[in-house]
């Protein structure tokens, strides 16, 4: 035994017939004799948070030798260590329940460990050097997958899988879901990952089976805000007349944060059925609650406040011009309509954009002599160009809310036409929305117009509502835009958005074209022989383009099932 070690004994007592300490508590300082420099720094600095504020502060500071302080803190070290006393055992856990899925094949498996493994990695997209893949972007692409092909995570990487899901709100869904039942036992016995217990697709498998209406009921009044949340969400997509029973039980007692958060649940499954539900909550004593429950009312055409907001729209817009409302009166307020506008806003152009895009858009044909949405949007209006901005603008909205395609598609106009003289907006964030309206084949085509009329500077936002993987003409006209700056001697980092969105959502099948786009490219086979600057940057985004996309087809190829 070290002379430091039975200095810690006899002072403590922790030798034959000692009574030991509870955690937390340590000797009394006491003074040096004989010159024992051990114990003399044990007893001048007594508690252990007295020798981390003196590590802290510097030993310089009190004139005492380093010496002295690691004696001490090994004094006390012991002391804290003989104080312990062994806990109770805990209960052994229930075994994890089985899982029936099927695991992947031993290849996606392994894939699996690497990505997991690699998802610290750089940050993605064209801004990054050098030509490898970023596993941190593939492993949703993994993940989802897997998902489609039922299987379940392999039990060996389930908790690198629960870090992963942690570090990543995203993940969380395809993770979860794939960790299974193991997944949520795990989670309970970590706190790290209580956050899979904790409702949305992570904690579906805790919550009750919507048909377990007492099970239900116990855990509406009991659960935790998530946990509810969860629960309602679930009710909904099993009946949706349902949620709107469970949650018009708590309504009244409800915090209006919660009440809003538990409304906007609702724009899931809306139909007519909550309609009553919603008239009752105009009534509501937050205005956010009210506003809300307004803007779901006029996404139902048929719903009473639709037929009340179309009655005040068609008094102000017509054939003959605009004439935006007066006042906002009592009826206007409480059907959701904000009476103080923004900043640089006109109050009545901001009542006319809300009673407008409120409205039912069936009604302004019959009110526009039986013309289409094309026809209606194409026509002047009377009183200047401001007005017709603001109508376009509210028709757009009213576009989105009650995903009209017709409608959306006049909005946007020709994809080749200048965006400042759309027909809607020239606003790209707008017009991805009513991109979004569009069917799947028709939003490709038009955005794929778009990059080749004005390329991809401006169509990041628009690529980004596209269904993945961009396939036939919208990623050829990716490619072919890229190919085209890279000509021009554009800078790559200016298409670092795009690159990073290309690597992700192309088609793996486009790789063969982009090897021929690389090999074309003077110097592009060698990065290391490339010129300095563009170039070289052209070479490693475009290699590591055609890597991502290699390794992508590689990856789902593993996943397929034997």
């Amino acid at each position: 035994m070290t002379t430091t070690e039975t200095t810690a004994e006899t002072r403590t007592g922790t030798g034959a017939g000692a009574r030991p300490a509870t955690r937390g508590t340590s000797a009394p300082a006491e003074t040096a004799t004989g010159g024992d420099e051990v114990v003399a720094a044990g007893g001048r600095y007594g508690e252990w948070g007295e020798l981390v504020r003196l590590a802290v502060l510097g030993t310089g500071r009190r004139q005492e030798s380093p010496e002295a302080l690691l004696d001490a803190a090994a004094v006390q070290t012991l002391r804290r260590r003989a104080g312990l006393r062994p806990a109770e055992a805990w209960p052994r856990p229930d075994p994890a329940p089985r899982d029936p899925r099927p695991a992947p094949p031993a290849a996606a498996r392994r894939r699996l460990a690497q990505l997991l493994a690699g998802r610290t990695g750089a940050g993605s997209g064209g801004g990054r050097r050098g030509a490898a893949p970023d596993l941190t972007e593939l492993l949703p692409q993994w993940l989802a997958a897997a998902g489609r092909h039922g299987y379940r995570a392999p039990h060996a990487l389930v908790p690198a899988l629960l870090d992963a899901a942690r570090a990543r709100t995203d993940l969380r869904a395809p993770a979860l879901a794939l960790a299974g039942a193991r997944g949520l036992w795990l989670a309970r016995l970590n706190p790290d990952w209580r956050f899979a217990l904790r409702g949305g697709a992570g904690g579906a498998g805790e919550l009750p089976d919507p048909e377990d209406r007492a099970g239900v009921e116990r855990l509406w009044q009991e659960g935790l805000f998530a946990e509810r949340v969860a629960l309602l969400g679930a009710v909904r997509a099993h009946e949706a007349a349902a949620a709107t029973r469970l949650l018009s039980t708590t309504w009244a007692t409800e915090r209006a944060e919660d009440r809003l958060m538990f409304l906007d649940s609702l724009r899931v499954g809306l139909a007519g059925g909550d309609e009553p539900f919603l008239e009752a909550a105009l009534g509501d004593r937050s205005r956010n609650v009210r506003t809300t429950a307004a803007e779901l009312l006029s996404a139902l055409p048929e719903s009473a406040l639709a037929g009340r907001m179309a009655e005040r729209a068609l008094a102000c817009v017509g054939p003959d011009g605009v004439i935006p409302p007066a006042a906002c009166d009592a009826g206007m307020l409480r059907d959701g309509v904000v009476e103080r506008p923004p900043a640089g806003r006109g109050e009545r152009a901001w009542w006319l954009g809300q009673l407008v895009e409120a409205a039912p858009l069936s009604c302004w044909r019959e009110r526009f002599g039986g013309l289409g949405p094309a026809e209606i949007v194409a026509l002047p209006v009377a009183g200047g160009e401001s007005w017709r901005e603001e109508l376009h603008a509210a028709w757009c909205r009213a576009a989105v809310r009650q995903r009209d395609p017709q409608w959306s598609k006049a909005l946007l106009g020709s994809a080749s036409a200048p965006p400042a003289t759309a027909p809607g907006t020239a606003s790209l964030a707008e017009r991805a929305k009513l991109l979004s309206i569009l069917p799947e084949g028709e939003r490709a085509r038009w955005v794929a117009e778009f990059i080749r009329a004005h390329g991809l500077s401006e169509a990041f936002q628009l690529l980004g509502v596209c269904v993945v993987p961009w396939a036939g003409t919208l990623g050829r006209a990716v490619v072919d835009a890229l190919d085209a700056a890279r000509e021009a001697g554009s800078y790559p980092w200016s298409f670092s958005g795009v690159m990073g969105l290309a690597e992700r959502c192309l088609d793996p099948a486009e790789a063969e074209r982009l090897e021929a786009v690389v090999a074309r490219g003077a110097g592009f086979a060698d990065p290391a022989e490339a010129a300095s600057g563009a170039a070289a940057y052209w070479a490693e985004a475009f290699q590591r383009l055609v890597a991502t996309l290699r390794l992508r087809a590689t990856m789902l190829s593993e996943l397929t099932p034997a």
